[in-house]
């Protein structure tokens, strides 16, 4: 065992167009306060929405870290209240400008890598053994081409697919940031779960 099988990275998105507060980050440090049990090393990030420091972050974490599994948490602005298991990252079609303007060279995320990457986490399985009381919880192949893609993509290429993306609805009355990181660290510790599987 290396010494890293047990550190876990939850990444959040910070701010953006007219969402000062992203839900993402703040659902990710409410699971930090709850924590994934005590044998996993947890580690949290943010990550700004801005393609090219997001990819070096992201570099920087299967660099230094060299985690059992990265969870990245996205914010879908358009969802009510439902989490969306993103099951792939997608390399092409990235034509959105980031909060700095940028927009990457030819629409892609790496030149020569592969049209698109899946996750080592079955995101259906996952889908089918968890329920979170007050939320729905739905399985998705596409994670919508932009940073939240993007930076799925670049995870999952440099982490050989011990990645997972999950996005989760705008805070709300209903939706807090207590709800969304109790219901982070339900789907997490079940990923670890598929994780531990394969190590067996």
């Amino acid at each position: 065992m290396d010494s890293n099988s047990n550190t876990v990275v939850v990444t959040g998105f910070g701010p953006f167009r007219q969402h000062l507060i992203n839900s993402s980050w703040e659902a990710v440090k409410e699971t930090s306060k709850l924590g994934l049990g005590e044998n996993i090393d947890l580690h949290i990030m943010q990550l700004p929405v801005a393609y090219q420091k997001a990819k070096e972050l992201v570099c920087k974490i299967w660099g230094t870290l060299q985690p059992l599994l990265t969870v990245h948490i996205g914010l879908a602005s358009s969802s009510k209240a439902i989490i969306i298991l993103e099951q792939c990252g997608k390399n092409k079609g990235y034509k959105e400008m980031d909060v700095c303007g940028f927009c990457p060279e030819d629409g892609c995320c790496l030149l020569d890598g592969p049209e698109k990457i899946e996750s080592t986490i079955n995101m259906k399985t996952l889908w089918k053994n968890i329920s979170v009381e007050g939320i729905d919880i739905v399985f998705s192949r596409d994670a919508g081409r932009y940073i939240c893609d993007y930076t799925y993509y670049t995870s999952l290429y440099y982490g050989n697919g011990k990645a997972a993306f999950i996005h989760v609805p705008p805070l709300s009355k209903l939706v807090t940031a207590d709800f969304l990181g109790k219901a982070l660290q339900i789907i997490i510790l079940e990923m670890l779960k598929q994780c531990g599987e394969k190590n067996e």
